[in-house]
């Protein structure tokens, strides 16, 4: 008999005690897609594939990982993946699992809906082609010969090289107005709308559906729950001793002449037991998780023109399980696709503890983007009241696309165009955290990809870092190690 799909639409997350927890706590799997398109992978994808490849084997040390790849490539993604790492059949546009699979929430104690106790949901996000429009007249533009434009993109010629980079950039502005790609990365991507669907439900698990445009990798959580822990352990403890105390005045024999005094000592407990709990209760109001996320992204006219900042970061709130949100104005300079995602310019080590990526060059444009976020980021508090320890994380390069690596994408209507001596988004800051182990992207920039694993090592002292090499190949297509995983975290529960 086929299980029903357990939706919940009324309620948000947070009101049923579920909170998105931080990607170092433990996972059950990770879910990855597999890479296939030509118009946004080099080579028909075959140079991707071996990356991903190698993120799946790399991540599968540390825990269980699911791959899902299209019909046309299931044999081929099965071929190449070991035999302990899952393969799963399931249709997309492309396979940026952080963007368009769901975001986990957890609940330690259950949740009871329905007739089962639920310790993990999904949260079924809204997605548009990181800002995609369907334009009215679509049907129309695949009829417009558009390798005019192309043409004019590979036929530049410029002598001077950031006039070069300018020129392409107008010519691919209009090309995608041409095409009818506005601002997203391409023009179909009803598929990628029902992958987080299709995860819950083979997982089996609640699902909380929302209107709001978010994509996973625009948010990070600090997932902060180690007060929690101290105050739920000292609250059993002490508990157990109140309740001790008065099991052994009911067992003294003065107590069992004298009935009055028994009762007054046992009500004096009474009370002592409603303060402290009282006392708790207070501490966990004022117990908080925090969200970082950017303006550049969430307040994009491409995402949810309609709500604004304060609506935004209510929706968080509530489906995220967080009290605060840290608003950074920009992501990674050169970051058009997500239009700036915070998994690319900072995340959190552990609560009041961030990576920030950084560069020393003031000439580069990133600078300017991470002193005003260094400065946003020294003058806030997370939800707990603490001020954050910032670890700079240096970017490399720069790094550009080259001639012959935009020359292997099929550059057609359906997605944005790759054009050579595009500034690739390349960010040290885009890395995984597996039970145990952190898998770090490699550029081929050796003094900054061993500086990255150096700092990384230091930040992460109980992890092992791994190094994934030909890391660019999945820069190459707009996104890194995290932008393609997606952590499933594992049950817990708190027993007193």
């Amino acid at each position: 008999m086929q299980q029903r799909e357990m939706v919940l639409t009324r309620e948000a997350p947070a009101v049923h005690g579920y909170s998105m927890p931080a990607e170092w706590e433990p996972h059950s799997q990770t879910w990855m897609g597999w890479p296939e398109r030509p118009d946004n992978w080099r080579d028909n994808a075959l140079h991707a594939q071996l990356v991903f490849t190698k993120v799946a084997i790399a991540i599968s040390k540390f825990e269980p990982v699911t791959v899902c790849a299209s019909s046309a490539q299931w044999e081929n993604a099965r071929s190449q993946l070991p035999e302990h790492v899952r393969v799963l059949e399931m249709s997309m546009n492309d396979s940026w699992f952080r963007d368009i699979g769901p975001t986990f929430v957890v609940r330690k104690n259950g949740s009871n809906l329905g007739n089962l106790e639920q310790h993990i949901a999904g949260i079924d996000w809204n997605f548009n082609g990181w800002g995609g429009k369907i334009l009215k007249h679509s049907s129309l533009m695949l009829n417009i010969n558009i390798s005019w434009v192309f043409r004019l993109i590979d036929d530049v010629t410029v002598d001077d090289c950031n006039s070069k980079i300018l020129t392409s950039k107008f010519l691919q502005d209009l090309a995608l107005k041409l095409i009818g790609v506005d601002d997203g990365c391409y023009q179909d991507w009803s598929l990628d709308l029902l992958v987080a669907r299709k995860i819950i439900g083979t997982e089996k698990l609640p699902r909380f559906p929302h209107f709001m445009i978010l994509e996973g990798g625009s948010i990070h959580v600090d997932g902060d729950d180690s007060a929690l822990e101290e105050d739920i352990l000292f609250f059993c403890k002490t508990v157990s001793g109140v309740f001790l105390c008065r099991t052994r005045i009911r067992s003294c024999w003065k107590f069992q002449v004298m009935d009055m005094q028994y009762n007054n000592a046992t009500a004096s407990f009474d009370f002592l037991y409603l303060i402290l709990l009282t006392a708790l209760i207070v501490e966990w109001i004022s117990f908080g998780w925090t969200c970082l996320t950017t303006e550049e992204c969430l307040l994009n006219k491409n995402r949810n023109p309609n709500l604004t900042k304060e609506q935004i970061e209510d929706q968080l709130k509530a489906y995220l399980g967080v009290q605060k949100v840290i608003w950074l104005p920009y992501g990674l300079y050169g970051d058009d696709d997500t239009n700036g995602h915070i998994d690319n310019m900072c995340c959190f080590v552990r609560p009041g503890v961030v990576l920030l990526s950084w560069t020393d060059d003031e000439k580069d444009p990133q600078f300017k983007r991470s002193m005003e976020a260094l400065s946003i980021l020294s003058n806030t508090s997370d939800a707990n009241g603490r001020r954050l320890e910032i670890i700079k994380l240096h970017v490399p390069g720069p790094l550009y696309m080259t001639d012959e690596e935009a020359a292997g994408v099929v550059q057609d209507c359906n997605a944005k165009p790759r054009l050579p001596g595009t500034r690739l988004a390349a960010s040290y800051v885009n890395f995984y955290i597996a039970n145990g182990g952190i898998i770090t992207p490699q550029f081929g920039d050796q003094k900054w990809d061993d500086e990255a694993v150096r700092v990384l090592s230091q930040a992460f002292p109980h992890h092992e870092v791994v190094r994934i090499e030909g890391a660019r190949e999945i820069v190459l297509a707009g996104g890194n190690i995290h932008c393609i995983t997606q952590q499933q975290p594992a049950a817990l529960s708190t027993n007193c």
